[in-house]
């Protein structure tokens, strides 16, 4: 394995952690800086909004600079967003600087998957994209724990304080183990990255992105107080049953041998998953259990979803692939806003996991209506041939 992809990998599990170490500490923010959950939730909506923008407006500004260098330059703008928000001293203040470290994810995720399928065989990119993102399950199976833990002993701000000290050891990791590599004429690379969204499957695989990590963390954005407050676990225990939440890298394995049939059949098991879960929501074990599954299902398919947009963008995927992470994030918008709706109108902190799975189940069916289009349309092009 390059071992450029490790320092790819390091790189995602700070921006992953900045993301969703959030998730354990909702109660303690809102409680701290005199919010309420739906309106601490906006921590959360607000970061993947920016996210959104910054995927989308960085790539064109940075076409001319070398993948490399920025990336370094990405991770500068990270560091400085969550130094902002250890030192805020309000609820405005932290939502800022979570805006700034969200601007630099979009564009990270979309350049660094790039990078890292031209490391390896074309056979083996959705897995060498499994671990970049591979950051991302790392961030949540020991980040999130240990950040959640940091916040609870001493404050939440040291928890950001904490993960601008790790984008400092990305930043050096990057810088001494990636490669760098030659940027492209800006305004050739941006014709063609731009035409690839006249492509109907781009678009398709974007939705599918929307939709279906919108049902993974519309649910898993509230799983902090729905564990304290309904099934029952002392909040020491969060940090813990928050390393059940993973299964990244296997997701990108499995995509690189069938793409269409893994994203098919672990976008239906996350469905069936939050269903069950909001079904049971006071059963400790059975919350654990259905907890490991959600991470299990819902970040396995990341890898695929990745691999799907970059494939039907296919010569031109730099773009493409900053907007599915852009669209990974609309997803989280959307879900943790409909799921805070659902909670403040009195629905219950279980009402998110319905939510996510109607989220989820909506994305299955565009899954399998584009992929209908799309083999209706070899067909035609088969039969044209002959």
């Amino acid at each position: 394995m390059p071992v450029g992809l490790l320092a790819l990998a390091l790189g995602g599990f700070g921006i992953g952690l900045t993301e969703f170490v959030i998730a354990g500490l909702l109660t303690p923010v809102a409680n701290d800086l005199g919010v309420s959950v739906p309106t601490a939730g906006y921590l959360v909506s607000g970061y993947a909004l920016a996210v959104v923008f910054g995927a989308l407006a960085l790539p064109p500004l940075l076409a001319k600079w070398a993948p490399k260098r920025a990336l370094l330059l990405l991770m500068v703008l990270f560091v400085v967003g969550n130094a902002i928000s250890a030192l805020a001293p309000g609820y405005a203040a932290l939502l800022a600087g979570r805006v700034v470290a969200a601007l630099a994810q979009g564009a990270f995720f979309g350049i660094g998957s790039v990078l890292a399928s031209a490391l390896v065989a074309k056979e083996k990119q959705a897995g060498a994209i499994s671990i970049m993102f591979g950051g991302l399950t790392l961030a949540n199976v020991l980040g999130v724990p240990m950040g959640t833990f940091v916040g609870q002993q001493w404050g939440w701000r040291a928890t950001f304080a904490t993960i601008a000290v790790v984008g400092v050891v990305s930043f050096a990791g990057i810088a001494a183990l990636v490669p760098d590599a030659r940027a492209e004429s800006s305004e050739r690379s941006l014709r063609a990255e731009l035409a690839v969204f006249s492509r109907a499957q781009v678009w398709y695989s974007l939705g599918m992105t929307v939709l279906v990590f919108g049902g993974m963390f519309g649910a898993f954005m509230y799983i902090e107080p729905l564990l304290t407050r309904v099934t029952g676990f002392d909040d020491g225990a969060v940090p813990w049953l928050l390393v059940l939440f993973g299964g990244n890298v296997l997701g990108g394995r499995l995509a690189d041998a069938a793409l269409r049939r893994t994203l098919t059949t672990w976008t239906l098991a996350l469905g069936i998953v939050l269903v069950v879960f909001a079904l049971v929501p006071g059963n400790k074990v059975a919350a654990a259990a259905l907890l490991l599954a959600m991470g299990f299902f819902g970040f396995g398919t990341v890898p695929g979803l990745q691999m799907r947009v970059m494939r039907y963008a296919d010569e031109a995927p730099t773009l493409a692939s900053s907007a599915n992470i852009a669209a990974f994030n609309v997803g989280n918008f959307l879900g943790v806003w409909i799921g805070g709706l659902a909670i403040a109108a009195g629905h219950g902190f279980g009402s998110p996991l319905w939510v996510g799975a109607g989220f989820a189940f909506a994305g299955l069916g565009v899954l399998l209506f584009a992929d209908a289009r799309s083999s209706a349309r070899s067909t035609a092009a088969a039969a044209v041939a002959c």
